[in-house]
């Protein structure tokens, strides 16, 4: 960490590191279900949905609709999804299906 040279500065509060060392993905604690989705997304055939046990997700649902969203909108993917009290389900909308 360097210090500044001008005396009137107050010291630096928070630690400095080079910038090659900031990490740059997201590996968030959804990755593995966020990654399987996807991948069940796109090979879903048209006018059919996913349906997922919430059992079986490891967050709550809103959690994962929250990380799922991330991704399929940095993938330019349309998804829409429902719920009931056992089940998630995910579809891919009709603009998007191929």
């Amino acid at each position: 960490m360097s210090t500044n040279p001008n005396s009137d500065t107050p010291p630096m509060k928070y630690q400095s590191i080079k910038q090659i060392d900031v990490p740059k993905g997201r590996d968030g604690k959804h990755k593995q279900i966020v990654a399987q989705l996807l991948s069940d997304i796109e090979q879903l055939e048209v006018d059919r949905a996913l349906k997922i046990p919430l059992e079986t997700l490891p967050d709550s649902k809103e959690n994962i609709r929250s990380a799922l969203n991330r991704a399929t909108r940095q993938r330019g993917i349309e998804v829409a999804t429902s719920s009931d009290t056992e089940f998630l389900y995910i579809w891919r909308t009709s603009d998007t299906a191929s």
